[in-house]
């Protein structure tokens, strides 16, 4: 059974937008955060990796979850990434964001180090006795190289500040299998499983190509929701063709959406999309468009 999200269902792990110059553009983030929750987002998930976590300072991140919750107010929840390789700094990160009105924080697994089981578990634990607020655990080994293992997410399920997780591990079995045995709130965090998990529990994503096209996605839950299973169906594979492009191209979900958004530059090292994939883009998302049903 679905449990209650702590954070909403359609989350979008929103880009940060960047002036020409490519200092920190806090206008255009307000008017993207304020977009996105009127197109249906519950929440914003800021400072992840689509945001350019790797290449925005800490002063820089904190700014943002301020003009963020200063943009959507008590309409959407704002979760932001504070997730680092260096558990004291992770500390600080969630601390500042607490501070800075954050309703959560998403915490990765330590990455590069591949630390044991119960160094992650660890680690994730002195992150919440550390803030007030709920933290989404990040669980990608493609690129931290460490896996939190269902074992150790059903232990971590027992602290009362550990809510909800970002799945990414690609291991339906073993995340239904966490699902089945706890309270933690899944959210899809690979597009093309955001159905499939709803479907065996999961609470809803934190979606990139909810940045371009959060109505559609959202849909997908709505029509699920509703008992219209088959329509559900139908909808989530009319998003397919633009999720492949973003998310599977070879490009980075940050560079795809900034080329649809044209939400200012990317850091390096990433570089923007060339022409003829910013051509195919724009194709398949006109093509979204176009074949979603009236009011989407």
């Amino acid at each position: 059974m679905t449990t209650t999200p702590p954070f909403g269902r359609a989350l979008c792990a929103m880009i940060t937008p960047f002036t020409d110059s490519g200092e920190l553009d806090l206008g255009g983030a307000r008017k993207l955060a304020d977009r996105l929750v009127a197109d249906g987002c519950d929440g914003l998930v800021l400072n992840g990796t689509t945001g350019e976590s790797p290449t925005t300072s800490d002063a820089e991140k904190t700014a943002l979850v301020r003009a963020v919750v200063e943009a959507v107010g008590d309409r959407a929840s704002v979760v932001t990434g504070v997730g680092s390789a260096d558990t004291r700094h992770t500390v600080e990160l969630a601390r500042s964001a607490e501070a800075a009105g954050a309703d959560g924080v998403l915490v990765v697994t330590p990455y590069y180090s591949r630390p044991p089981q119960a160094a992650v578990e660890a680690h994730f634990r002195r992150v919440a006795d550390a803030v007030g607020i709920p933290l989404m655990l990040y669980d990608i080994p493609g690129r931290t190289g460490t896996r939190i293992e269902p074992d150790t997410m059903l232990r971590l399920a027992g602290h009362p500040r550990i809510v909800a997780v970002k799945d990414c591990a690609y291991d339906l079995l073993g995340s239904t299998k966490v699902i089945a045995r706890t309270s933690l709130a899944y959210y899809s965090g690979c597009e093309e499983l955001n159905l499939p998990l709803y479907a065996v529990g999961g609470t809803g994503f934190v979606s990139t190509v909810a940045n371009v096209a959060p109505r559609q996605l959202r849909a997908v839950l709505d029509a699920y929701d509703a008992g219209r299973v088959t329509e559900a169906a139908r909808l989530n594979r009319l998003t397919i063709p633009l999720t492949e492009l973003m998310m599977a191209s070879g490009l980075p979900g940050t560079v795809t959406a900034k080329a649809l958004l044209g939400a200012g530059p990317v850091r390096e090292p990433l570089q923007p999309a060339g022409r003829e994939a910013v051509d195919g883009l724009r194709m398949a998302y006109e093509a979204l468009q176009g074949s979603s049903p009236s009011g989407l």
